[in-house]
C-alpha cells in the first residue's frame, strides 16, 4: 500500500497512556500501576451535518477542534481514573459497573462540554493578555504595525514560557514522552516500516500534523489577520480579538493541512518547520515501556478498524 493510500490516523497523549483515532474508532491505551494495560474505546458518531461542514474550507477547522475536544476529554478522563484507581479487584469490579450508570455517562459528557469550554477559555486569555501588555508597550511602541508585531510577540512569549513551565511537572514531563511515542508510531507507520518497537523507536518524534504545529499557527495567522483591522480605541481591540479568534482558528487549521501535504516538497517542506521546532517542547523521547502503551493503542484501533470496514463490505454485498 503507497503512502498515498493509507488511511490517516490521528492521537492524542493521555495520563499514562496514547488515544488514536480513525475513520470508525478511537482507542486508548493506558499502563496501570500494576502494569498491565487496559482499553477505552468510542465509536465514531457519523453526524450528516457534521460530515458536511467537515468538508467546508476554514469551518472544517473549527469542526474539528469542537470534535477533538470533546472526545479527547472523554480519554483523558478515563486515562486518569484509571492511573489513579487502586490496584484493587473489588475497586475494579464497581468501577465497571458505574461505567454502566447513566449518571457516570452523564459524568462523561459533562467532561467532554468542560473540555470544549476549557479550551476556548485558555484560547480566550492567550489572546487577550498579550492586547493588555502590548498597550502598556504603546508609548514606546505606538502605531498599528508596531502593536500587532509586539502583541504577537508577547503571545508567543507566553506560549513559550507556560509549555516550559508546565514540563517541568513529572506529570506533564511523562504526557510529552507519550506524545512522543504517539508521533513516532504514527511515523513509523506512515513509512511502511514493521510496527515494532525498535522501528518505532528509530521514527521521528516530530510530525507536521501535530496540534503542537497549529497552536504556534495561530500566533502566526493572528498577526496577518489583526494587522487588517483596527485597534483603536482599546475596548474595539479586545472585541475584534475576541470576534476573531474562530477567524484565526480557521485558517490556521487550513495552514496545518497545506504544510502536511507539501512536506516532501523541498523548499515549501520548510513552511512547517516552525511547528517542528515547538514540538521539541511538547515531546519528550519516550522509553520502550512507554512505546508498547503507543503500540497497543494504535494495533488496536487497526484491528477494530479493519473489522469495521469488513462488515461495511459484507452489509454492501448483501444489500
Amino acid at each position: 500500500m503507497s503512502e498515498v493510500q493509507k488511511p490517516v490516523y490521528g492521537g492524542q497523549a493521555v495520563v499514562e497512556g496514547v488515544m488514536f483515532g480513525g475513520k470508525h474508532h478511537t482507542v486508548t491505551a493506558v499502563r496501570r500501576k500494576d502494569s498491565t494495560i487496559v482499553y477505552y474505546h468510542l465509536p465514531r458518531e457519523s453526524k450528516p451535518v457534521v460530515n458536511r461542514l467537515k468538508k467546508i474550507p476554514f469551518l472544517r477547522g473549527i469542526v474539528s477542534l469542537i470534535q477533538s475536544s470533546a472526545t479527547g476529554s472523554k480519554h483523558l478522563n478515563f486515562s486518569t481514573e484509571q492511573y489513579e484507581e487502586e490496584d484493587d479487584g473489588e475497586k475494579q469490579v464497581e468501577t465497571k459497573k458505574e461505567t454502566k450508570d447513566p449518571s457516570k455517562l452523564s459524568l462523561w459528557l459533562g467532561v467532554a462540554v468542560i473540555g470544549v469550554i476549557s479550551f476556548l477559555f485558555g484560547k480566550l486569555l492567550f489572546t487577550l493578555i498579550p492586547v493588555f501588555l502590548a498597550k502598556l508597550t504603546e508609548p514606546i511602541f505606538s502605531g498599528h504595525t508596531a502593536q500587532v508585531l509586539v502583541e504577537s510577540l508577547f503571545k508567543l512569549i507566553l506560549l513559550l514560557v507556560y509549555i516550559y513551565v508546565v514540563s517541568l511537572t513529572p506529570l506533564i514531563k511523562r504526557v510529552f514522552q507519550y506524545h512522543g511515542a504517539e508521533h513516532k508510531v504514527i511515523n513509523c507507520f506512515e513509512s511502511g516500516k514493521e510496527l515494532s518497537v525498535a522501528n518505532v523507536q528509530a521514527s521521528s518524534r516530530l510530525h507536521y500534523r501535530c496540534g503542537s504545529s497549529f497552536i504556534l499557527f495561530t500566533v502566526i495567522v493572528g498577526m496577518f489577520v489583526y494587522l487588517l483591522v483596527p485597534i483603536d480605541p482599546l475596548w474595539v481591540r479586545v472585541v475584534n480579538r475576541i470576534l476573531l479568534i474562530p477567524v484565526v482558528l480557521g485558517i490556521a487549521f487550513e495552514v496545518l493541512q497545506l504544510t502536511n501535504k507539501v512536506r516532501d516538497t523541498p523548499i515549501l517542506r520548510y513552511l512547517g518547520y516552525p511547528g517542528l521546532w515547538l514540538q521539541l517542547l511538547t515531546t519528550k523521547a519516550p522509553t520502550d515501556d512507554q512505546v508498547e502503551v503507543a503500540l497497543a493503542s494504535f494495533q488496536e484501533l487497526l484491528r477494530m478498524e479493519k473489522e469495521t470496514e469488513k462488515k461495511g463490505l459484507e452489509s454492501d454485498v448483501i444489500v
